[in-house]
């Protein structure tokens, strides 16, 4: 199922969901990042670059959508996971999931993923996601929102996307 083709103008995901942007800034970190709509690779896509830091207890940029455009939770556990079309700088980015069941910023469901400077399908199975400060285990009919972050350690953040859905049966 597509959660998002870049088929609509920005920022709206073909779910009818926005894409947002959020960086440390929300609790006194000072990276930087843009989020904008463009041609990479003669493919339309989102872009988000900036400058993770570490300063003032900080460390990360994440763009996300909601699974649904009111924020309610979609069903996922007829899917086998998330396909991403990627590419970016080299780096190493994170795919975090929240449920229903997400109650603080800081915690996910995280599964990591390299960004090569070349167009790439990736697959990230449902089972190989890992909690992050959360004890309750991945609740796939309570999905709510997907996020792709530059997080955890100082680095140049460009990550570059230009489809993403949910891969398997249902």
């Amino acid at each position: 199922m597509p959660i998002d083709d870049l088929s609509n103008p920005a920022p709206l995901a073909a779910n009818g969901a926005d894409w947002q942007l959020f960086t440390d800034q929300v609790m006194g970190g000072v990276s930087r990042v843009t989020m904008v709509r463009e041609t990479v690779a003669s493919r339309a896509a989102i872009r988000m670059r900036g400058d993770v830091s570490l300063e003032n207890n900080g460390g990360f940029m994440q763009m996300r959508v909601d699974l649904h455009p009111n924020g309610s939770p979609f069903d996922a556990s007829g899917f086998e996971g998330i396909e991403i079309d990627v590419c970016g700088n080299g780096e190493l980015y994170g795919l975090h999931l929240r449920t229903e069941d997400v109650t603080r910023p800081c915690q996910s469901h995280r599964q990591e993923l390299w960004a090569h400077r070349i167009w790439q399908t990736v697959q990230l199975p449902f089972s190989a996601f890992e909690p992050h400060r959360i004890d309750k285990p991945l609740d796939l009919r309570r999905l709510r929102r997907i996020g792709l972050a530059a997080i955890g350690r100082a680095f140049p953040g460009d990550l570059v996307i230009s489809r993403i859905a949910s891969y398997g049966a249902a």
